[in-house]
C-alpha cells in the first residue's frame, strides 16, 4: 500500500504535464514483477465481503488484478507512461484463469502496456496482467483505459458491445451506498478522485462519485456462483453507476450473458461467461 500510495502522489504530479491524443506517443516497454507471495488472508476476506464472495474456495477470479494493481499503477504514473492517470477511466476487461488457483499459493504477478486505440471520445490503452505460481501462467487479463480527450476520430472503439444486450431476465436488486466507491478504494487500494467524492468525481466531469468497475463485475461474478469451471469472463463498462444507486443484476439462466441496468432499464455493464 505504501508503494500504491507513493505511485498516486506521483500520478497526481504529472497528469498535468501529459497531453493525451499526441500521434508520436508510445507505450514504455517495463514490465513491472511482483515476486511469488502467497495471498494475506486479511485483505482477501475484506475484499469478499464488499464483492460478494462469501464461501471458502479457490481466489476469486478478479482479486489478481487487485494484486497486481500497484504495479499497474507503476507503470501508468512514470514519466514515460503517455496518458495523464487522473481520471482514466476503465472501460473493459478479459479475463482467463488457466486453472483454479488457493489462496495460499505464491503469485507471481506481471504487468505491461499492450497497446494505445484511438476512441471515439479519447485514446484507450491495454494493459496486461499475467499471474504464474512456480512458472506456469495460471491466471492473465486484459483491460482498457480511457483518456478523454478531444478527437475527429468517430470510429467506436473496437472493444464496444452492441447497442442492445437483449431482455435478460432480473436476478437480485442491489441498494449501493455512496460511500461505496471510498469502500472499496479502501479494500482495492484503487483510489482514483472520480471514485471518492462528488467534488473531486466533478472534476473530471461526472457528476457524483461512480463505482469502480471491477467492484461492478467482481459482484456480478459473485453473484454468479463457483467460478472453478469460468474458462474466460468479459465485460465491458457501458455507463458509469453514479452513487448511491439502485441497480439490478440480470443474466441468462441458462448461463453465459449476464448485465447490470440501473433506472429506466439503463445499463451500465453487459458481460459473458464461458464455461
Amino acid at each position: 500500500m505504501t508503494s500504491l500510495t507513493v505511485s498516486l502522489a506521483r500520478g497526481a504530479l504529472t497528469s498535468p504535464f501529459k497531453r493525451a491524443g499526441r500521434p508520436d506517443a508510445t507505450l514504455p516497454p517495463a514490465r513491472p514483477t511482483r515476486p511469488a507471495a502467497p495471498v494475506a488472508p486479511g485483505p482477501l476476506a475484506a475484499y469478499g465481503r464488499i464483492c460478494g464472495f462469501t464461501e471458502p474456495g479457490p481466489l476469486p477470479l478478479t482479486y489478481p488484478h487487485v494484486l497486481a494493481f500497484p504495479l499497474t499503477m507503476r507503470l501508468m504514473t512514470g514519466h514515460a507512461f503517455p496518458l495523464p492517470v487522473l481520471g482514466l477511466v476503465h472501460t473493459w476487461i478479459e479475463i482467463t484463469p488457466h486453472r483454479t488457483v488457493a489462496p495460499e499459493e505464491p503469485l507471481e504477478l506481471t504487468v505491461y502496456a499492450e497497446k494505445l486505440t484511438p476512441h471515439r471520445r479519447g485514446t484507450e490503452v491495454t494493459m496486461a496482467t499475467a499471474a504464474r505460481v512456480g512458472g506456469e501462467l495460471v491466471w492473465e487479463s486484459r483491460s482498457g483505459y480511457l483518456s478523454r480527450h478531444a478527437t475527429t476520430d468517430a470510429a467506436p472503439s473496437p472493444h464496444s458491445p452492441p447497442d442492445t444486450v437483449g431482455d435478460l431476465p432480473a436476478v437480485a436488486e442491489w441498494r449501493l451506498p455512496g460511500d461505496l466507491g471510498r469502500r472499496y478504494g479502501a479494500v482495492s487500494g484503487d483510489r482514483n478522485p472520480i471514485h471518492l467524492h462528488p467534488l473531486t468525481a466533478r472534476l473530471f466531469g461526472f457528476p457524483r462519485a461512480i463505482a469502480h468497475g471491477m467492484w461492478t463485475v467482481a459482484r456480478c461474478l459473485a453473484e454468479a456462483g463457483p467460478g472453478a469451471d469460468i474458462r474466460s469472463v468479459r465485460a465491458e463498462f457501458r455507463a458509469p453507476v453514479l452513487l448511491p444507486a439502485t441497480v439490478t443484476y440480470a443474466a441468462d439462466p441458462t448461463g453465459g450473458a449476464f448485465a447490470l441496468r440501473g433506472a429506466k432499464g439503463r445499463v451500465h455493464l453487459v458481460g459473458a461467461v464461458e464455461r
